[in-house]
């Protein structure tokens, strides 16, 4: 009898192990895997990529477009701010700065986040700081610090917005940056000339230098755009480009 028992009871914990296991087995089955991380998309620039006097910026739009498109984006960088509707708020934009100061701090950045994909808009700061006329040649360093760094990623370089009382001057920088990029596609960088000025008039202003929230959603959609237009921006990469003029996105 008592071998019995121990019999019946051995059996029973086989058949309570058996079940266990292919429980188990089927839960994991079952377990969907994680998603693929996004795109890595590092906004960069001053107080119009932190989103002054409208939280989150041109960030906002441009995120909701990603999201309305299906698209998976992971916006990367160091600061973070943005209203509840910016779903991802990261990124690397800074109120007061120079193209000099972006400059010193980019290779950390790039290091440190390892974007995929650069939305640059810098030079506003610079357009009434002591040397506006020297600005060209300092983005041009920027953007060889940039792709020496990370000569994978997509750089997308935008013409700056206006400025209600600096117009001339901003024009003159804006003139030379499609050369500045032309020169890094004919060294096989993978840069782009995302035209944003044009996009924006001083009525898209809050202050004179800021867009206000309609500036911004124009802001979006030329970014969009951009990225749309060059294969490989958020998603597979498409061939670097060594010749051929500067591609640039408007919408108005």
């Amino acid at each position: 009898m008592r071998r019995l028992v121990t019999s019946s009871i051995a059996l029973a914990a086989l058949i309570f192990a058996l079940i266990t296991t292919t429980g188990t087995a089927h839960a994991a089955l079952a377990t969907p895997t994680a998603p693929a991380a996004g795109v890595r998309v590092m906004p960069l620039g001053d107080s119009i990529t932190d989103g002054f006097n409208v939280p989150g910026g041109y960030r906002v739009d441009l995120w909701q477009k990603f999201v309305a498109a299906g698209r998976n984006v992971d916006f990367v960088g160091s600061m973070s701010n943005g209203p509840s509707g910016l779903g991802d708020r990261d990124h690397e934009g800074h109120s007061g700065w120079t193209i000099g100061q972006i400059d010193s701090n980019v290779v950390n950045w790039l290091r440190t986040y390892t974007p995929h994909t650069v939305l640059l808009h810098i030079g506003t700061n610079d357009m009434y700081g002591s040397d506006p006329a020297g600005a060209p040649a300092r983005l041009s360093t920027l953007l060889d610090h940039i792709t020496a760094t990370a000569p994978d990623t997509e750089v997308f370089v935008a013409t700056i917005v206006p400025i209600s009382f600096a117009d001339p001057t901003v024009r003159t920088f804006n003139a030379a940056i499609p050369g500045i990029v032309q020169s890094k596609v004919n060294a096989g960088k993978r840069v782009h000339l995302v035209d944003m000025y044009r996009a924006l008039t001083t009525a898209d202003l809050a202050d004179g230098v800021h867009p206000n929230a309609g500036g911004y959603s124009k802001m979006a959609n030329v970014w969009y755009s951009a990225l749309l237009s060059v294969p490989g921006s958020m998603g597979a990469r498409g061939p670097s480009r060594t010749q051929g003029a500067p591609q640039a996105a408007t919408a108005r």
